[in-house]
């Protein structure tokens, strides 16, 4: 081979290498960006996680929007923010105020004795009876249940007193008054559910729109703002003429009237007082 050829193939040579140093390089090159293109991606997914995850967590809930939502007060009842709810005759001289808890045990127990004997009473006109609705078991308790049960109450008293009576008789029903620890009443589906017990409010597609949305949320804490600054310390109680009626038991101790022979015991010697 010539020196002329020998320089050729080693010319040859090193310009292959350099070409092939060239491709490499690009290859490189772009194989770089494409993880740095990912990584920047990839840390873009997880502050935009990040940031909805940060967003959700500070969004209010339902209840904490609801303390500055506007007041929506259901049709048959009067006073401030539509707290004063009294159903019966005009002709009635006297009120009875009943407080009572939408989760409480023992207001479920009451409504199940005597709940019957007050509807008739309100019916014939023997008395005007007040509610007081309550919360506080969402507090001790934890949970939504009594709020969601009072704002479902305002929905069904929208449609007519009738109805909130029926209703509230189903919430505290045996089939359907959970334990205290079940917050059973926080899910609208079942609200709605117990409803279905009641005539007026079966298939009413507004008085589940209301329930739904939410619409007596911001009725229902100013309702239980009002028992709250009412001195009541527990519920169910009864009261009348600014004085609370207890029922005289065999052993000497006064208590809430259970039974509707007890209750109307009591609730005659009231009225005659």
């Amino acid at each position: 081979m010539s020196k002329r050829n020998s320089q050729a193939a080693k010319t040859a040579a090193r310009e292959r290498l350099r070409a092939e140093r060239e491709r490499q390089a690009k290859k490189d090159k772009m194989r770089r960006q494409v993880i740095v293109g990912v990584s920047v991606v990839g840390v873009l997914a997880a502050a935009g996680g990040v940031g909805w995850a940060v967003m959700q967590a500070s969004k209010p809930s339902a209840w904490e929007a609801a303390k500055t939502a506007k007041v929506v007060a259901p049709a048959n009842t009067s006073g401030k923010n539509g707290t004063t709810v009294v159903i019966g005759e005009d002709s009635a001289k006297k009120t009875l105020e009943l407080y009572e808890d939408p989760r409480c045990p023992v207001c479920a127990s009451f409504e199940q004795g005597v709940g019957k004997t007050i509807e008739k009473d309100v019916e014939d006109g023997k008395y005007k009876v007040r509610f007081v609705g309550a919360s506080f078991i969402d507090n001790a308790a934890q949970g939504e249940g009594s709020k969601n049960a009072l704002s479902a109450l305002g929905a069904a008293l929208n449609v007519s007193p009738e109805a909130f009576l029926k209703y509230k008789s189903a919430l505290y029903s045996a089939e359907h008054h959970p334990e205290e620890t079940d917050d059973k009443f926080k899910d609208d589906s079942a609200l709605i559910d117990i409803a279905n017990d009641v005539p007026e409010l079966k298939g009413n597609k507004k008085f589940q729109k209301a329930v739904e949305d939410g619409t007596y949320d911001r009725w229902a804490l100013e309702m239980s703002d009002v028992f709250q600054k009412s001195g009541v310390e527990g519920t169910p109680t009864l009261k009348m003429d600014g004085k609370k009626l207890e029922a005289e038991f065999p052993d000497g101790q006064k208590g809430t009237p259970m039974t509707a022979e007890q209750f109307t015991k009591t609730i005659d010697a009231a009225l005659k007082g």
